[in-house]
């Protein structure tokens, strides 16, 4: 008898009432641990379980990531809201479906088999039985095990209704006010923090009376060097925090390297390896060569982080846009040496990101502060400058690839040797708290050394460094380089966005030098019947727009990659046009994620993906100035215009017969991919280097 594999969450969340409240009145409320961070996840889970419930998604609530309240899930991140998320609500509803045709099947005397759901009522053979979901919320029992009640329907019956619901929450975050910034409680006082000018400098001098007694100030808080301003107006409280920034005295930093790309390139701390098939220095052919390289980048979210904590008697409540809930929990009881159920997180609407950024550090500054003042709400937002010099980057990295082809034209082996800046930081691992006032406490908490993510989860720094291509000889190695003072930690795909530029760049280098079409080359390489559908699909998508005359200047590039290798499948086509700089005017993209639950949610997920990878391309990289982030404001940080966003298309190849694989970071390698390759065949030499811009033009052509 085959027994179908629980989805993860179930293993720490494995009854009913962890996933479904019933009110009285029969109203139906999902509990989540996933967060919604602009992606429309929420809205797909509602639709997951409307669909198993038979009802409309708006006929059910949905409560999420909160620690006093939902499941602990995990981070919502790697593209796993639906793949795993959603397949555990999927069991959890059709469990609950179960338990109320049960329980309706004892109040009516009869087989439950004879039963149906259908929009919040109960039907007997098809006719309605006189029960409502109202009548049996007194009765139902939800302390149940999932796992034995639990069945999902088939996939021939899913879908009847509710693929193409809109955004649930749309209207709201664009008339509404339903972010954390905007949470306004009785009594709120408003803090800002006065962060240390780089990383490792310690405050030496502040005078705190001058302090206290600048317009409008409550109350200052300074623990080590850690500094916090509360005052009565937002005004009040960033003025003053401006003041201490310019009024205060730090030690100097960690002292950092001339060039951190170079230093990372060079760096000879031990190497791992990662996958080993084959022997690669025994065979003998053509060798190709390549190496680049990706600048530190910052999440770069319009918004700032921003966080409400209020210190009780007996809890502490703190709202914040967080990307785990529980983890943070975890961190901040870490931090402050208390129990995890001292404080209750709960996940409110932010700026959204895609990795870890600094939410999680505003959320412990206002836990700080609100220690100071316990009863009253405290809020925090933090100024930009603080986004860019303290919060987490996005790690640099150097990628080596070097290929060998035999005789017959195919790749008969491959080594890859990674060296990143660490990905894996996150709040409450490797045994830290991993918030940025952690060590500048008078008990300080230091950042702890990073190992990594496993590959069988998907990997970081060697995220799609093993290629999918059919090589039968392949050794890939990583690097940690800790010995840079930078704070670094997971931003959208990890190391699979350089990874990808590395490998599929050098792909066609190969094609080119040997004469074939770099699509064709790849087919040629590739067992995988879906990897193989997205580029053919992408290659006739784009061959109406490739046959039209091109200007001088511009050309098209491929990129291909099955995110994690274990996820979506993406192909990309991308058209550039170079001039003094590099300009991105057509993405085309197919995508294989599985069974598709909001078309739409997808394809939108994907354009954003290529929006935010055609800017790290040709845009984006962070300068340094020693040990410190020699950025203040936008002015310093270019990021893609609106006027420089490109025409954007998404094809979804739908397998409705087959798993969720997720969509948030499948574009980020195929796009940067194409752009590079792109940018090849305008110019006739490869720009190896990040941004694709005229200083690495220049430092290619020369």
């Amino acid at each position: 008898m085959n027994v179908p594999k629980l989805p993860a969450p179930l293993e720490v969340a494995p009854l009913i009432r962890d996933w479904f409240s019933v009110g009285a009145d029969g109203t139906i409320t999902i509990l989540t641990g996933r967060v919604e961070l602009g992606q429309g996840s929420l809205t797909a889970l509602r639709q997951i379980a409307a669909d198993e419930l038979n009802c409309a998604p708006d006929d059910l609530a949905i409560h999420a990531a909160d620690t006093g309240a939902t499941p602990d899930e995990g981070f919502t991140a790697g593209s796993m809201s639906i793949p795993q998320g959603g397949a555990a609500v999927r069991w959890a509803a059709s469990a609950l479906r179960a338990a109320l045709l049960l329980a309706a099947a004892g109040r009516l005397g009869v087989d439950a088999n004879g039963l149906t759901l259908e929009d919040g009522a109960i039907l007997e053979r098809g006719a309605l039985s006189g029960l409502s979901l109202g009548d049996l919320a007194g009765s139902l029992d939800l302390a149940q095990p999932v796992a034995e009640l639990g069945g999902p329907k088939p996939q021939a019956e899913r879908w009847r209704r509710g693929r193409c619901a809109p955004r649930l929450d749309l209207r709201e975050r664009m008339v509404g006010a339903p972010f954390v910034h905007d949470l306004d409680l009785p009594g709120m006082i408003h803090g800002r923090p006065v962060h240390p000018p780089t990383l490792g400098a310690n405050l030496t001098d502040l005078d705190l009376e001058a302090l206290k007694a600048r317009p409008g100030v409550v109350e200052v808080v300074r623990d080590g060097s850690f500094v916090g301003v509360i005052a009565k107006t937002p005004y009040a409280a960033t003025r003053a925090a401006q003041w201490a920034r310019a009024n205060g005295t730090w030690t100097r930093g960690t002292p950092g390297p001339n060039d951190a790309l170079e230093a990372i390139a060079g760096s000879e701390e031990d190497a791992t390896l990662v996958v080993s098939t084959g022997d690669v220095g025994a065979v003998e052919g053509q060798v190709f060569e390549t190496e680049i390289s990706r600048p530190y980048l910052f999440h770069g979210s319009i918004g700032p982080s921003a966080a409400v904590a209020e210190w009780g008697d007996d809890e502490v409540r703190v709202w914040t846009h967080s990307q785990g809930v529980y983890q943070l929990r975890e961190a901040f009881a870490m931090a402050l040496d208390l129990p995890e159920e001292r404080f209750r997180v709960i996940h409110a609407p932010g700026a959204g990101c895609y990795g870890h950024n600094s939410a999680d550090d505003a959320a412990f500054d206002a836990v700080l502060m609100a220690r100071a003042v316990p009863g009253r709400p405290v809020k925090v937002v933090w100024a930009r400058v603080d986004e860019f010099r303290t919060g987490p980057m996005g790690p640099g990295m150097v990628t080596r690839a070097k290929a060998t082809v035999g005789a017959d034209g195919r790749i008969a082996a491959m080594q890859v040797v990674v060296n990143s800046a660490p990905h894996a930081n996150r709040p409450g691992r490797n045994g830290a708290p991993n918030l940025a006032a952690a060590p500048y406490l008078s008990t300080p908490m230091p950042h702890a050394r990073s190992t990594d993510i496993p590959l069988a989860r998907g990997g970081a720094a060697d995220r799609n460094a093993v290629p999918l291509y059919a090589i039968p000889n392949v050794e890939v190695q990583k690097r940690l380089v800790h010995a840079l003072p930078y704070r670094t930690s997971s931003l959208r795909a990890l190391g699979a966005f350089a990874n990808v530029f590395a490998i599929e760049t050098l792909m066609d280098d190969i094609a080119h030098e040997l004469g074939e079409d770099p699509a064709a080359f790849r087919l040629r390489h590739l067992d995988d019947a879906r990897a193989r559908k997205v580029i053919e699909a992408v290659v006739v998508r784009a061959a109406a727009e490739r046959r039209a005359p091109e200007g001088e200047g511009t050309g098209w590039g491929l990129g291909f990659s099955r995110y994690k290798n274990m996820s979506g499948y993406c192909a990309v086509m991308a058209r550039v046009s170079v001039d003094e700089d590099v300009h991105v005017t057509d993405v085309l993209a197919v995508a294989d994620i599985g069974e598709v639950v909001s078309p739409d949610g997808a394809r939108n997920q994907i354009e954003g993906g290529i929006v935010q990878s055609v800017s790290w391309a040709i845009k984006e990289a962070v300068p340094f100035d020693g040990g410190g982030v020699a950025v203040e404001s936008w002015l310093d940080y270019p990021v893609l215009r609106f006027s420089e966003v490109p025409r954007v298309s998404v094809d979804l190849i739908e397998r409705m017969d087959a798993p969720a694989l997720g969509a948030g970071e499948i574009a980020q390698g195929p796009t940067v991919a194409a752009i590079g390759n792109a940018v090849r065949n305008v110019l006739g030499v490869r720009v190896r280097r990040l941004p694709l811009n005229r200083d690495s033009i220049f430092e290619a052509l020369v």
